[in-house]
């Protein structure tokens, strides 16, 4: 077997143990987005009135439109648990065990990102699954077309998990920097509300979810879930996570802070 592959399978399968064993992080995504649907989800549709919602022109109750944006809430908040992760062994040593591999760092990186977004989008069909045991369903074949619109969103916000944890050297830091990333990026998104909503109170809080990229990957999984494709979004999803891994592999590039030099 390749070693590309091998260390492939040796990689997901660690971090498929490691969820295994944390059964309460499993447990805390899955409350975390049914709160937000069977609780607020009532005040909010009464607050915003919304049953047809440009650009699907299709009625929709406003927890079927807060459903793509709560599945792009659990990939937000696993990539950002994966990368606290990642501080964690760094600080533990077994992350420097790795990246010493023979194996080509980007490659790596590349397995804890697959291994990540895996055990995100489990996590977002079992969500699909408790919300469709209380009749939030979506169609039926859309199931099967948000497949690859999670994987790839799954993957920019694993993306942009490693490259926090590629800047942040301790531990107890990361918590403070994960709240004041995921909390903005999530509200400053489409995920609770239409931009068309958000246009109406406020030109600058538009322009700053039109750019945030969670727009775009709430999008791609609401038109992929509507049998539809997003061709902007995918785009977007996909230059930032071109940016986000980039990124990410000069952060850990040893060279960067001279220890290539001490080596």
């Amino acid at each position: 077997m390749s070693p590309y592959l091998t260390s492939l399978l040796a990689i997901v399968k660690r971090e498929a143990l490691r969820f295994i064993h944390q059964r309460e992080r499993f447990i805390a995504a899955l409350v975390r987005p049914l709160v937000w649907l069977l609780v607020f989800a009532a005040g909010f549709r009464a607050a915003l009135g919304l049953s047809i919602i440009p650009p699907y022109q299709t009625y929709i109750t406003y927890e079927t439109y807060i459903v793509p944006g709560l599945c792009g809430m659990i990939l937000l908040f696993n990539g950002m648990q994966s990368s606290l992760s990642l501080v964690y062994d760094r600080e533990m040593g077994s992350m420097k065990l790795l990246l010493t591999s023979p194996l080509p760092r980007w490659w790596l990186l590349f397995c804890k990102l697959v291994g990540s977004t895996a055990i995100s989008v489990l996590q977002v069909y079992t969500f699909l699954a408790i919300a469709a045991a209380f009749g939030i369903t979506m169609p039926l074949f859309g199931y099967l077309t948000a497949l690859p619109a999670l994987v790839v969103a799954g993957i920019m916000l694993g993306a942009l998990g490693l490259l926090l944890s590629s800047f942040i050297k301790q531990l107890e830091n990361f918590a403070g920097v994960m709240n004041f990333v995921i909390f903005p990026m999530f509200f400053l998104s489409s995920a609770l509300y239409p931009l068309w909503k958000m246009a109406e109170s406020s030109v600058l809080l538009y322009t700053i979810c039109a750019v945030n990229p969670f727009t775009h990957a709430v999008e791609l999984i609401r038109f992929a879930l509507y049998l539809s494709f997003n061709g902007s979004a995918l785009g977007w999803v996909i230059l930032a996570t071109l940016v986000f891994t980039l990124a990410a592999l000069w952060g850990y590039n040893p060279a960067r802070s001279g220890a290539g030099k001490r080596g």
